[in-house]
């Protein structure tokens, strides 16, 4: 990362219905990636949404909702 950059290794990804997956945006922090995905999820809508670091599978520090 060069001097100036700003680092968003945090995705908010979404699932639908049908199992297509989407990122929703790109995070500073885990905790702002998270307080978008509740915020989404609390709305009701059958969409499953969770949290994911760059470079980790779906499995490693995901946290899902």
């Amino acid at each position: 990362m060069t001097e100036g950059t700003v680092s968003l290794p945090w995705l908010v990804i979404r699932q639908d219905d049908n199992g297509n997956r989407y990122r929703v945006g790109r995070y500073a922090t885990r905790a702002e990636a998270q307080k978008i995905a509740d915020s989404l999820d609390d709305r009701g809508h059958k969409q499953l949404y969770w949290v994911e670091h760059i470079g980790h599978s779906n499995g490693d520090a995901a946290t899902r909702n």
